[in-house]
C-alpha cells in the first residue's frame, strides 16, 4: 500500500482553492457568496451545484453530492484518496515523496509529544485551580470557571523545575520532554528548566482537539509579557490560530473576528462570542490568513488602537486582499482592547460596532486623515497622493470611481487629477457619442448639467444600456431587481419601457424607445444622455462579472440608505424618554440593523 507523509497531505489540503480545482472541470460563476455551477455527476439544465470559497467545500442540491476539493478529484478522475492527494500536489507544486511503508519513528515521536502536551496540561490546570492567585488574577476579568474548563487555561508554579519534575515522575525521558518545547537545558548542560514559570498558561488546541502548544502570560509587570513553546514536531505558530478548535466546534461561520492575543479571545467567548481567534504571538501569516477565510463567511480584525496595533492591522488587510478575502475592520476608542470595551459598554455596544465597522478602503483612507492635516495644501497634496495610491489597487472600476468622487469631495481636488494621478497623464477623455447618433433630434434634446453621476447612478446607467443593447442582459438582470431596486427616476422610466416591449419583440428599437422617453416632463437630460451613449466598453469575456458587479453596486446603495434610515430612527429613539413599547421597537431596530449591516458585508 502507498503511504503520504501527513504533513505533506495537510500542507497539500492547505494549498487547495477549491474554486480553481472545479473551475477546471466546469464553468462556475459567483452567486452571492459563493459559486454555482452545473452539477458534473449529473444531468441538470438549472445549477444545482454549489461551491463555497470559505468553507472549501462543494454540495449539488440535486443529486446530493458533496466534499472537499480532495473527495471531488477523487470522483472525477476515478482516483484513490493518495492518488487525489499527488494528483492535487502537482497541480500546486508541492513536492511528495511516496513510501510503501509508514516512518514508525517519526509517527511515535508525533505521538508522544501529544501525550507529553496533554500531561503537561492537567499539571497546568491542577496548578491554577489549586492556587490562590491565579484564580484570583481570571476573576477580575471576569472569566467564569466553565470558560476557564472550556479553554483549558493553567497555571505554571513559581518553580523552575516542577513541571519537569512531574513529567520525569510519568517516565518520560529528558530527551522526549525536551523536543515538546517546555524545558530547556541548563548552561553547561547541567540538568533541566522549566521553560514556563509564574505564567497562566493557554494551552493552543487544533480543530482535532490535540494540545499542541502552550502560551503563557505573567501574573505582574515582569517581562517578557507573554512567552510562547517553539516551533516543534507537532506546532508551527504561522500555521495555527488561538481558538480556532472553538470556532470549529460552537461557531455558525458566519462571522469570524481575528483579535490580538489569547484574553481577547477568551473573554470576548467568555461574553458570548464564539467567533474570535488570535495568531500566536507573530504578525498575521498567509497560512492563518487562508483558515481564517475557510472558517468565516464575513472577516472582521479588531486589534488595539495603539501604532502597533494600527500597524498589525495594515499588515493583515494587505495580507488578506492578497488571497481575495474582503475583511472589515472594528475600531476601538484609543486605549481600549476588546475586553476594556465590553466592560465599559457591554455586549450590546460591542455588537453594534460590527454595523460601523470600516471596509479596508475607508480605515486606510481614516490613518490617513489622521496622519495628514489637508487644511494645509502640501499635506492636503500628501494625503491625496497617498490615497489614490490605494484607489490605484481597487480592481472594480466602479468602486475606484466612487472614491475617486468621494476624495474630490473631501479635499477639493479636482476628480480629472487624482483620475491622472491614478491612471497615468495619458488618461483621455472619451467624447460622448450621444450627438452622432443620427436617428436624434436635435431640436429634442434640452441643455443639460454637467454633473457627474455618483457611482451607483453609474451603476444603473450600465445596466439599463445593457438592457437596452440585448433581451438576454435585460432577462438576467431583471430576475436580480426589479424596479424599486432603481433610485434614478430616469433609469426607472426607461426598465420599465422594456419590460412592456420585450414581452412583444426580441430587439429594441432605440429610436422608438428614446422618443418614448422624451415624452415624459422634468427628466434629467443628463442622465438621458449617458444612458443612450453609443459606447460599448465590454469584452464578452468580462460580461457576466461586470454585470454581476453592477447589480451588487445597485443592491448595495439600496442597503446603505436602508441603513441610513434605521440609523436616524434609532438616534431619534435615543434621544427620547422611552415607553415600553419604544423600547422594544429600538431593541427591533438594533436586531434589523445587524441582519442588515450582515446583508451589506456579503454585498461588499
Amino acid at each position: 500500500m502507498t503511504y503520504i507523509n501527513d504533513e505533506i497531505i495537510e500542507k497539500v489540503k492547505e494549498s487547495i482553492d477549491i474554486v480553481n480545482i472545479i473551475s477546471d472541470y466546469i464553468h462556475l460563476k459567483r452567486s452571492g457568496s459563493n459559486y454555482i455551477g452545473l452539477c458534473p455527476f449529473h444531468n441538470e439544465k438549472t445549477p444545482s451545484f454549489t461551491v463555497s470559497d470559505t468553507k472549501q467545500i462543494f454540495h449539488c442540491f440535486g443529486c446530493g453530492e458533496g466534499g472537499d476539493a480532495v473527495s471531488f478529484i477523487m470522483k472525477m478522475e476515478n482516483l484513490d484518496f493518495p492518488d487525489a492527494i499527488k494528483f492535487l500536489a502537482d497541480k500546486l507544486g508541492i513536492e511528495i515523496e511516496v513510501t510503501s511503508k509508514i516512518d514508525s519513528n517519526y509517527k511515535d515521536e508525533k505521538a508522544k509529544t501529544y501525550e507529553i502536551n496533554k500531561e503537561a496540561a492537567r499539571f497546568f490546570y491542577y496548578n491554577l485551580v489549586n492556587n490562590t492567585a491565579p484564580l484570583e488574577y481570571l476573576r477580575k476579568r471576569s472569566i467564569s470557571s466553565k470558560v476557564i474548563r472550556q479553554f483549558g487555561l493553567g497555571y505554571s508554579l513559581d518553580s523552575w523545575d516542577s513541571l519537569y519534575k512531574y513529567l520525569k515522575s510519568k517516565n518520560y525521558t529528558n530527551e522526549e520532554i525536551e523536543k515538546t518545547g517546555l524545558i530547556g537545558k541548563k548552561s553547561g548542560n547541567n540538568g533541566y528548566y522549566d521553560k514556563f514559570r509564574n505564567r497562566i498558561i493557554f494551552p493552543i488546541i487544533d480543530t482535532k482537539s490535540r494540545i499542541i502548544g502552550f502560551g503563557g502570560r505573567v501574573l505582574d509587570k515582569s517581562m517578557p509579557k507573554y512567552l510562547n513553546s517553539p516551533d516543534t514536531l507537532v506546532f508551527n505558530k504561522g500555521n495555527h490560530l488561538y481558538g480556532l478548535n472553538l470556532v470549529n466546534k460552537y461557531s455558525d461561520r458566519k462571522r469570524i473576528l481575528l483579535v490580538e492575543g489569547y484574553m481577547d479571545v477568551i473573554s470576548l467567548f467568555n461574553n458570548g462570542i464564539n467567533y474570535c481567534v488570535a495568531s500566536l504571538g507573530t504578525a498575521l501569516t498567509e497560512k492563518q490568513s487562508k483558515l481564517i477565510k475557510r472558517y468565516g463567511d464575513e472577516v472582521y480584525i479588531c486589534y488595539d488602537s495603539d501604532q502597533a496595533g494600527i500597524k498589525a492591522t495594515l499588515r493583515a488587510i494587505d495580507i488578506m486582499l492578497k488571497l481575495d478575502m474582503n475583511p472589515k475592520i472594528i475600531s476601538l476608542p484609543e486605549g481600549m482592547d476588546p475586553d476594556d470595551f465590553i466592560k465599559a459598554k457591554g455586549i450590546f455596544e460591542f455588537e453594534k460596532l460590527f454595523i460601523n465597522a470600516y471596509n479596508h478602503v475607508d480605515f486606510k483612507v481614516r490613518i490617513l486623515k489622521n496622519k495628514y492635516n489637508i487644511d494645509i495644501l502640501e499635506e492636503k497634496i500628501k494625503f491625496t497622493t497617498k490615497v489614490a495610491n490605494i484607489i490605484k489597487e481597487l480592481k472594480s472600476p466602479i468602486e475606484q470611481d466612487g472614491y475617486i468622487d468621494k476624495i474630490s469631495k473631501e479635499t477639493g481636488i479636482s476628480r480629472d487629477a487624482i483620475e491622472r494621478e491614478i491612471k497615468g497623464n495619458n488618461t483621455i477623455k472619451k467624447k460622448s457619442t450621444f450627438a452622432n447618433n443620427a436617428f436624434f433630434s436635435k431640436e429634442n434634446i434640452k441643455p443639460i448639467k454637467s454633473i457627474l453621476p455618483s457611482a451607483h447612478l453609474k451603476a444603473e446607467i450600465e445596466l439599463v444600456k445593457l438592457m437596452i443593447k440585448e433581451k438576454d442582459f435585460f432577462d438576467y438582470i431583471s430576475n436580480k431587481l426589479d424596479i424599486n431596486n432603481f433610485s434614478s427616476v430616469e433609469c426607472k422610466f426607461v426598465y420599465e419601457q422594456l419590460n412592456i416591449i420585450y414581452k412583444d419583440i426580441e430587439n429594441i428599437d432605440e429610436e422608438v424607445l428614446f422618443n418614448k422617453i422624451l415624452e415624459i416632463p422634468n427628466l434629467d437630460m443628463n442622465t438621458i444622455n449617458l444612458i443612450f451613449e453609443n459606447n460599448s466598453k465590454y469584452k464578452a469575456t468580462d460580461i457576466s462579472k461586470i454585470i454581476d458587479d453592477l447589480i451588487k453596486t445597485v443592491i448595495l446603495n439600496n442597503l446603505l440608505n436602508k441603513r441610513k434610515e434605521m440609523l436616524t430612527k434609532i438616534e431619534e429613539l435615543e434621544k427620547k424618554t422611552r415607553s415600553a413599547i419604544e423600547d422594544n421597537a429600538l431593541k427591533k431596530l438594533c436586531l434589523d440593523l445587524i441582519a442588515i449591516n450582515n446583508e451589506i458585508n456579503l454585498n461588499n
